[in-house]
């Protein structure tokens, strides 16, 4: 599969949108390579290293002989319900895999599913599965993807409870993200002109991609992605786990990155200004002033951070004559929610959060970094860069300087 032809660069472009009939494999292959192809070639010979981020949670079962899927993926936000009995009842209480999104859970459902092809299959993530098309080596993970499996990386290994059950047989071995696994594939180096040594290395999901990519490297350091819904990661000196409030914590090196998501964000805005709307109306709005609005801005009922409740019903009501008022009001309670995510994590344990850089849309609303700046009693700014893909580069520059020192 490692192969490439110039036919299914076009192929892309003609796969039918749906999810069950897309052929999510032979897409992101396309993709990758079609980036390989994309980077120009008077700086191919100076790429030292390749690593990639994936969607935490995305399973791929292959054949651990040939490489062939067995399997349709799993995609990251793909539920099974079905699997979650068996995985709470084997696994310790409020982990990581206790949700029906989770890895382990993906895993068992195939199990219980799958009477054929059970001993020669074998489990990767979106990330490990690319990675593998360039370097060859089929059964490699890293920590972070790895963590939605079960593995433990405090313990950098996999849990007895989990190696006690017949599937584990399909588990990957588990490297740091960032670890050289070996040489770019001839046939790939040759056709796209790399050099020789450029190594791959082992990947990370994208959330923690983007984490790296906005340079926040000390305790207390925090990253807010205020996208469609607002999620949270902070830099901390103990983990923290609890899947209540779907809080758990990826290892990085030898500190933590805890984090926990909400329901709210900008989906909510959207449903009720456009972009234009947004922007004139914030103009007006006055940051240093307190709004005696109090909302829980929901697109639908239910929450579960930094408030357990799958029953809390969205509040945006009274609502003001004036748009600016409204506006306003909403902006300063999903500050809130923001802040009682962060105290939450304190008052689990993680480090106290001092400063906040902030990634997605909401980042480019300078009013609404100012309320936030005041809710929280914390320097907020905007992070430099906010691209999973430049994290990943960071990680692959990682591998490139140890593979470097090792020679």
């Amino acid at each position: 599969m490692g192969q490439f032809f110039p036919k299914e660069r076009k192929s892309i472009q003609n796969l039918r949108k749906t999810e069950e009939s897309i052929d999510w494999l032979r897409s992101w292959k396309v993709t990758l390579f079609s980036l390989l192809e994309a980077v120009p070639v008077n700086l191919r010979p100076l790429i030292a290293s390749i690593s990639i981020d994936g969607t935490s949670a995305t399973t791929i079962i292959i054949d651990s002989n040939s490489g062939e899927p067995l399997w349709r993926p799993f995609l990251y936000n793909e539920s099974c319900p079905d699997a979650l009995p068996v995985v709470k009842s084997i696994a310790p209480a409020n982990h990581t895999v206790c949700s029906g999104t989770s890895t382990l859970c993906k895993l068992v459902s195939w199990w219980n599913t799958e009477g054929e092809n059970r001993e020669s299959a074998l489990l990767l993530h979106q990330a490990d599965w690319l990675l593998w098309l360039l370097h060859g080596k089929l059964g490699l993970s890293d920590y972070n993807n790895a963590l939605k499996v079960g593995y433990d990386p405090e313990l950098e290994s996999y849990p007895p409870w989990l190696l006690s059950q017949p599937y584990s047989q399909l588990l990957p071995s588990v490297q740091a993200p960032g670890t050289s696994i070996g040489y770019l594939k001839e046939g790939i180096r040759t056709e796209f002109g790399f050099p020789k040594d450029c190594v791959v290395c082992t990947g990370t999901t994208d959330s923690i991609a983007a984490f790296l990519a906005a340079r926040a490297t000390e305790p207390g350091k925090a990253v807010t992605s205020l996208g469609s819904t607002l999620a949270i990661k902070l830099l901390s000196t103990s983990r923290i786990e609890d899947a209540r409030f779907g809080v758990y914590s990826h290892r990085l090196d030898d500190k933590w990155l805890v984090g926990g998501a909400s329901n709210t964000g900008g989906a909510v805005l959207r449903q009720i200004f456009t972009d234009e709307q947004l922007e004139k109306l914030s103009e007006h709005i006055d940051p240093m002033e307190v709004s005696p609005l109090d909302y829980y801005p929901l697109q639908v009922v239910g929450e579960r951070f930094p408030v357990a409740d799958p029953k809390m019903v969205p509040r945006l009501h009274p609502r003001p004559q004036s748009d600016v008022e409204y506006l306003h009001g909403i902006l300063e309670s999903i500050a809130r929610i923001e802040a009682k995510g962060y105290s939450l994590l304190k008052d689990m344990g993680a480090t106290q959060v001092d400063e906040v850089f902030t990634a997605g849309g909401g980042a480019k609303n300078e009013k609404w970094t100012k309320i936030r700046e005041r809710v929280l009693g914390l320097p907020v700014s905007r992070a430099i860069q906010t691209e999973a893909a430049y994290g990943a580069a960071l990680l692959a520059l990682k591998g490139a300087q140890a593979q470097h020192n090792e020679q």
